[in-house]
């Protein structure tokens, strides 16, 4: 955790910082990693390390302090954080339209943090479309952590996708799309043909899944208003093998509608709409402030709502 900015007002820094020490700086202020810092902007780890012993002796300070948990600012590079990214970002304000993000030709490396939901429906569209556009690009996929919104803040994840309630302040974020849930069982299971009813949904066995970006708190909470029970047999925090699992056992599972649709394409299960109103979930993409402005995170965002809104 950072320690709390220093309320004295700090010396002025010298007039010669350039924008490559202000992003420096604030590359590894933020990742709390030299190597972290350079791969974000796109520098040799030896130039980072260059820069910042620079700004150490014109501060006469240490700055960053190595320890088990990276990085740490001292008390001094507390107190000039704030003054160096406003500075920072007046400079990148200003030589925006001089920066150009070419696909064709750029092989930066991107993370995009997804939930299992994602994976499954989302990700095969992303894959053929950077292929086609980006082909040096590489997007690296990672799941959703507890600390998504400090892996934002820090670089270390550029977009957020999916169902994700404890992003939706204080980042920016883009609605893609809402869905409802549907009923999804073998396609030839022995008591449930075209119709779901009631009676039916309590008295059959149920799959759950609790992997994050299912919804599944939001359909608990609705089961609980309706009191209405379902016999849960199973409980998943993945859902990769769910189609199999559903084709050859006589077990119920409630998702998502495209989740659904597509267990629907690649296994043996149909899709039947459930037997009372269901809550909407909204599937939302979510940056960090930090890279709001920068072309590569805007071709991305870009992308991934093209491949959503389509």
């Amino acid at each position: 955790m950072r320690r709390a900015p220093a309320t004295t007002p700090p010396a002025q820094p010298g007039t010669n910082m350039d924008m490559k020490l202000l992003a420096v700086f604030d590359g590894v202020y933020s990742s709390g990693s030299v190597s972290r810092a350079a791969e974000q902007l796109g520098m040799a780890q030896t130039s980072v390390s260059l820069a910042l012993a620079r700004m150490r002796r014109q501060f006469k300070d240490p700055l960053f302090v190595r320890t088990a948990r990276g990085m740490e600012p001292t008390p001094r590079a507390e107190q000039l954080h704030r003054p160096l990214q406003q500075a920072l970002e007046l400079l990148r304000t200003a030589t925006e339209q001089a920066v150009v993000f070419d696909p064709a030709s750029s092989v930066r490396h991107f993370r995009i943090s997804m939930t299992d939901v994602s994976h499954l429906d989302f990700l095969p569209g992303l894959v053929h479309r950077a292929e086609s556009l980006a082909p040096g690009v590489l997007i690296e996929v990672l799941r959703i952590a507890p600390d998504m919104a400090a892996r934002l803040a820090a670089g270390e994840s550029d977009l957020a996708v999916g169902h994700m309630p404890e992003l939706e302040s204080g980042f920016y974020q883009q609605k893609l799309m809402e869905q409802g849930f549907a009923c999804v069982v073998a396609r030839e299971h022995p008591r449930i043909r075209q119709r779901l009813t009631p009676a039916m949904f309590q008295r059959e066995r149920h799959v759950v899944v609790t992997t994050p970006g299912t919804g599944n708190e939001l359909l608990e909470r609705q089961l609980r208003r309706l009191r209405i029970e379902r016999r849960v047999a199973l409980s998943l925090q993945t859902l990769p093998g769910l189609g199999n699992l559903l084709a050859q056992t006589e077990l119920v599972a409630t998702l998502p509608q495209r989740v659904a649709q597509t267990l629907a394409r690649i296994a043996a299960v149909k899709l039947l709409a459930p037997p009372f109103d269901t809550p909407t979930i909204a599937i939302k993409q979510h940056w960090h402030e930090r890279f709001h402005h920068d072309p590569g995170n805007r071709w991305l965002r870009g992308l991934v709502a093209e491949l959503y809104l389509e």
